[in-house]
């Protein structure tokens, strides 16, 4: 497992994938404040700033404990948080981890979530030696959907009326990637998969 106070940044052709910080939470606020990105979300919309700093406060200390790896994806001329990318609910035993993402509003359309979550994976699978990696989407979130499956996520079950946001019940599409497969559609070897 990776050691360390701060999560490595990662490089991509147009992004870096870096540790955030309380100086970021005004960005995150406006993703995560706005109901368009947060239509397939387990929670609501923030409302409130200290929402972003009690997230940023949240993803450190789960980073300490590493079960939790979370980015802020920016730009790299202008380290503008633009989205997030994680692994969460790490599970060294079993070498799996969950994915997450987003993505501001402005900003879809750009392949910017293919561009983060690849690099994630790619950590995901060879710095973490992880086996197996899922992500839990809302089956109506078509976009998210086609990201993973692009990735070579496959799809392995429906769990109806698993969150309550807000008033609404929301199902919950289950995707999952393992090493092999990652390996096969991306040519570079993991270790220990």
């Amino acid at each position: 497992m990776l050691t360390g106070d701060r999560l490595p940044t990662l490089e991509t052709a147009r992004l870096r994938l870096r540790w955030l910080d309380e100086a970021d939470a005004p960005a995150l606020f406006t993703i995560f404040s706005d109901a368009d990105v947060c239509r397939y979300w387990s929670s609501p919309p923030y409302e409130a700033l200290a929402e972003a700093v009690a997230l940023v406060d949240e993803i450190h200390r789960l980073f300490r404990a590493k079960t939790l790896f979370e980015w802020g994806v920016v730009e790299r001329e202008t380290d503008a948080v633009i989205g997030t990318v994680t692994l969460a609910h790490l599970d060294p035993q079993n070498r799996r981890a969950e994915l997450g993402f987003s993505v501001a509003r402005a900003r879809w359309g750009q392949g910017i979530a293919s561009e983060a979550v690849t690099a994630a994976l790619a950590f995901g699978f060879t710095t973490l030696g992880l086996h197996r990696v899922e992500a839990d989407v809302d089956p109506r979130n078509a976009a998210s959907i086609r990201v993973l499956e692009k990735l070579g996520f496959a799809r392995e079950g429906l769990m109806r009326e698993r969150w309550i946001v807000g008033e609404e019940r929301c199902d919950s599409l289950f995707l999952g990637l393992l090493a092999r497969e990652w390996r096969a559609r991306d040519g570079a070897p993991a270790p220990g998969a």
